[in-house]
């Protein structure tokens, strides 16, 4: 693996940006954000009735249809940053569905020694208790146990969250991913820091070009259609449809509500613009991560 920054890695990592450009991908997590959405309002709706169950399952399936949509964006993306033909849609979805459980077999995989070493640091501290040995015990303890858990979480940050994806993506299997975050996490834990730091820079810049371009499209459409053009529904409901709002939360917070086709048909516009608003970082963001694994893994070890 590449263990220095170098130029091409940081063109690799700009060249995301590209992921706005690929109309498969976009088409694909903007489809399974819009189904998980509809099986949470699903959720939501049978939680008000007092329905648990019904609820617990329709927000199950919402995470799966999550899951497998942003496994399936990850693979067609994985296909640009590696230059090669872009599969099609469905077959991203059929090869979703039949190898993400490997994402899941790696999560559980660095979960179980992770699980272990903190079990081990609660029966140590436990130990503390004791009488004779629990002053020392615990000094030694304190700097042991944050830098542990301390680097535990760094690593589930810039290794883990961002790398088992693409990893799997690109046709590893779940041993080879295992062994590559812990290559990686010895030898190359700042560069790949340096690296998602720049993702996430330019992640969090698309999000504000984008909130700019809502925010000011979405005043300036409030302003003529509720002032100039006299239609019948409140600007905040116009407005609360780009924020992902609906009329039940609108009406909890005392917000003026208008029932009508006008109204409804705001809402609904809105939270289209409030989709393609939240899945454009979201490829941004997969489209590094699968950038800043293929940087870090080197020429030669790139399929």
């Amino acid at each position: 693996m590449a263990r220095n920054l170098s130029l091409p890695a940081l063109n690799r990592v700009l060249a995301s940006l590209d992921a706005a450009r690929n109309g498969r991908a976009l088409y694909a997590l903007l489809t399974a954000f819009c189904f998980a959405g509809l099986l949470l309002a699903s959720a939501e709706s049978a939680l008000a009735r007092d329905d648990n169950l019904r609820g617990a399952i329709w927000a199950g399936l919402a995470l799966a249809a999550a899951f497998f949509g942003v496994n399936a964006t990850g693979l067609l993306l994985m296909d640009q940053a590696l230059g090669r033909p872009v599969r099609d849609v469905v077959d991203a979805f059929v090869d979703a569905l039949l190898g993400a459980h490997r994402v899941l077999l790696c999560l559980l995989m660095v979960l179980i020694p992770a699980a272990g070493a903190i079990a081990a640091l609660l029966a140590l501290l436990y130990a503390v208790r004791l009488p004779w040995v629990g002053p020392a015990l615990f000094g030694l303890l304190v700097p042991l146990g944050v830098l542990m858990l301390g680097l535990m979480s760094f690593c589930t940050v810039v290794l883990v969250g961002p790398l088992v994806g693409p990893s799997i993506w690109s046709g590893r299997s779940a041993r080879h991913t295992v062994a590559m975050l812990w290559h990686q996490a010895r030898h190359g834990l700042l560069e790949a820091a340096a690296l998602m730091v720049i993702v996430l820079l330019l992640s969090g810049a698309v999000t504000a070009a984008i909130s700019f371009v809502v925010i000011s499209g979405g005043r300036a459409m409030a302003l003529l259609s509720v002032l100039l053009l006299g239609i019948d529904v409140p600007a905040q409901q116009l407005m609360a449809g780009l924020f992902g709002y609906g009329l039940r939360s609108l009406g909890a917070s005392g917000a003026p509500v208008a029932a009508t086709p006008l109204g409804m048909a705001a809402l609904v516009g809105g939270g289209v613009v409030f989709a393609l608003a939240l899945v454009l970082p979201t490829l941004i963001y997969l489209r590094g991560c699968c950038a800043v694994y293929l940087a870090l893994q080197g020429e030669d070890d790139i399929s």
